[in-house]
């Protein structure tokens, strides 16, 4: 194969801000493409672009859109935006760009409704460590590549399948991986049933899955040619990370939790079918620190209260997050939480509540909107899962906005504390404001 065999190749990504839609990018310029972009404001991965010589505008127009370039866009953004109508040809879904990025190499792809992210890049970072250089595409930057995604020299290629807009059943994988699998993005499956259907047909194109030890997901994977599992019994928390055992191995790793033990054999698990050597993989992984916006240290407020951000904007991961964060040794546990999506929010609001209470003092913002609009779910606001919060025993305050909350931690946070920020939204500025850095609001959603 060419090593730039798309040269000639012109594509203009909306959203290029967006942690998908900027690994899509990177990678198609390795490829050779001609690759310009658009997002609302500066994204945290413009630096990155900016180095690959890709330049985003900001703002949305059609004249953003160079003559001849076919459009690429992602489900954040909106049906009516200027430039989805202006390209050459009719536009591309971003999943569609990545199954042909996918199709060139022989593909490992995750999914699952959560840890896809830390999983492909624990994958990625073994069997780099391995020698196998594969390409990937990651929902987050990696901190230990600082980008997002890569086109490696190797035969493999690593991706992470989105599953909230069925997009996963774009991929052919050599080898599918399923974390676990529970309800969420209620726009999209009106039931568990559906979802499990959509991950069978994920796991059946696949040569081999690879699926956490449970009921419900071998009996997702038994379509499948073949199946293998992981599990991690009596994991242990230690002040530098967790230690589990894994085919008899010890396994030491820098990032707290249980949820990141059961992910680690996971990875572990599939890197060893891709022809990883075990041992190596073993050792390789110990030195995997995760991924940004994974309970992420942005830095100490002037009074020396440490300010983790964190993705999780469902209440099975508010509660390993917090249950992670507990670990890290505070003696109140500030938590901050910004729910994602109206309709998430009104199916999901008491669990989130119950999740939550697990911290020792609980903040709410309002709902971060995405790709919905307030007017179609009357009465649905971040104070349902403030109502929640409360019901479930936890002292709470309701903070509408990012200055409030702001102002609030301000007051509220003293020195002992550990302060985490939850969501899937633009909460990640409000953690920067405190520890004084900047960042920006890039499109959001899975693009």
């Amino acid at each position: 194969m060419s090593s730039r065999p798309w040269a000639g190749r012109r594509l203009h990504m909306v959203g290029i801000g967006g942690a998908g839609m900027s690994g899509l990018a990177l990678i198609a310029k390795e490829l050779g493409a001609t690759v310009s972009g658009s997002d609302r404001s500066v994204s945290p991965y413009a630096q990155t672009l900016n180095a690959a010589g890709i330049t985003p505008s900001i703002g949305h127009s059609a004249e953003n859109v160079p003559a001849g370039a076919q459009v690429v866009y992602s489900s954040a953004v909106a049906a009516d935006n200027p430039e989805l109508g202006a390209g050459d040809g009719a536009p591309l879904h971003r999943s569609a760009l990545l199954a042909e990025i996918a199709s060139l190499k022989r593909c490992i792809a995750v999914s699952g409704t959560h840890g896809k992210t830390t999983t492909t890049g624990m994958i990625t970072h073994v069997l780099r460590a391995c020698g196998l250089d594969p390409a990937y595409v990651v929902g987050a930057e990696l901190r230990d590549t600082g980008r997002n995604a890569g086109w490696g020299s190797g035969e493999w290629i690593v991706l992470e399948a989105d599953e909230s807009d069925r997009s996963l059943l774009r991929y052919r994988p050599e080898i599918a991986m399923i974390t676990n699998a529970e309800l969420d993005h209620h726009a999209t499956y009106g039931s568990r049933l559906e979802l499990e259907a959509t991950f069978a047909e994920f796991a059946g194109a696949a040569d081999t899955a690879v699926v956490w030890d449970r009921p419900e997901l071998r009996r997702i994977a038994a379509s499948a040619p073949r199946t293998l599992t992981y599990d991690v019994h009596a994991p242990r928390a230690e002040p530098s990370g967790m230690t589990f055992e894994w085919q008899g191995r010890r396994v030491r790793l820098a990032l707290v939790g249980v949820h990141n033990a059961i992910n680690a054999a996971g990875a572990l698990t599939v890197a060893a079918l891709a022809g990883a050597s075990p041992s190596v993989a073993v050792s390789a992984i110990g030195s995997f620190h995760g991924a940004r916006r994974r309970l992420e240290l942005l830095g100490h407020t002037r009074s020396g209260v440490p300010v983790y951000d964190d993705y999780a904007h469902h209440p099975t991961e508010v509660a390993a997050t917090i249950a992670a964060a507990h670990e890290l040794g505070a003696t109140r546990l500030v938590a901050v939480f910004q729910p994602h999506l109206y309709s998430r929010t009104r199916a999901l609001a008491r669990e989130f509540g119950q999740a939550l209470a697990a911290a020792d003092l609980v903040a709410v913002l309002d709902i971060y909107a995405a790709r919905e609009s307030s007017s179609d779910y009357p009465g649905v606001s971040g104070h349902l899962v403030a109502a929640a919060v409360a019901d479930a025993g936890a002292p709470v305050a309701w903070m509408p906005t990012l200055d409030d909350a702001k102002r609030w931690l301000a007051v509220m946070l003293r020195p002992g504390d550990v302060c985490v920020l939850m969501g899937a939204g633009n909460i990640d500025s409000l953690g920067r404001a405190l520890v004084g850095a900047t960042a920006g609001d890039p499109e959001t959603g899975h693009g």
